[in-house]
């Protein structure tokens, strides 16, 4: 080996939408919700409206100089702040010349190989009429993928999706574990669950203890990304 000690990578960037929701620890909002440094980067324009309802019509650009400042920044790897943004994936990952993954939904395609056989893997989502066939193929998954969306008339569609100052952490608990929930009585051979909303992952453990599968999601993804980034040449 050489005497050389490794140099620590950079921080992860993140892209950020425009939001005023609060962002609690397990959010990928919050500092705090990673074993690594991060930095985040504000897109203007960039609501979840917007992004999840209007396909991010028009933000192409946008998202693509905030991944160059990002990088110019020092940013090791790049993510982003919604699931819908797998959309963006290839455009991205060719914008800059760090890894870039964009969305919690890349990992069903690895998922999808590495099931035991019989087993598929599926997704909880803050819009299961949004996630179209599209998405998930701009992501590598399966266009069949399952897919089970949280109440339409729910608190993540009222205050995240409509980007409220007051949403409540226990009816987003509520509506997160009962998606999980539809999502396994709907698919018995259900193997392994992704969570599309980065607003999610302070609900993965609940999650996880109710339906007894391994949850996925943006902090999962964000771990491999670093861990790739970090990781020393082989000799």
């Amino acid at each position: 080996m050489s005497g050389t000690a490794a140099r620590a990578p950079g921080p992860l960037g993140i892209l950020m939408l425009e939001t005023r929701f609060p962002r609690w620890v397990g959010d990928v909002g919050n500092p705090a919700s990673f074993a690594f440094p991060v930095r985040y980067r504000v897109v203007a324009g960039a609501n979840p409206q917007r992004v999840v309802n209007e396909r991010a019509a028009g933000l192409l650009q946008p998202f693509i100089d905030a991944a160059r400042a990002l990088e110019a920044d020092g940013c090791a790897a790049i993510t982003t702040s919604c699931g819908f943004l797998g959309l963006f994936q290839s455009e991205l990952q060719a914008a800059v010349a760090v890894p870039v993954a964009t969305s919690s939904l890349l990992q069903l395609a690895v998922l999808e190989r590495s099931l035991p056989a019989g087993k598929v893997a599926g997704v909880v989502t803050v819009s299961a009429d949004a996630l179209t066939g599209e998405t998930l193929r701009a992501v590598g998954a399966d266009p069949r993928t399952p897919v089970e969306g949280v109440a339409p008339d729910g608190e993540f569609v009222r205050a995240i999706l409509g980007d409220q100052a007051d949403p409540d952490p226990r009816k987003l608990r509520v509506e997160v574990l009962d998606a999980g929930a539809a999502l396994l009585r709907r698919h018995p051979a259900l193997g392994a669950i992704v969570l599309e909303c980065t607003n999610m992952p302070p609900y993965a453990a609940a999650l996880r203890a109710a339906t007894g599968l391994p949850v996925f999601d943006v902090i999962t993804l964000a771990d491999r990304l670093m861990a790739s980034a970090a990781a020393e040449p082989r000799r």
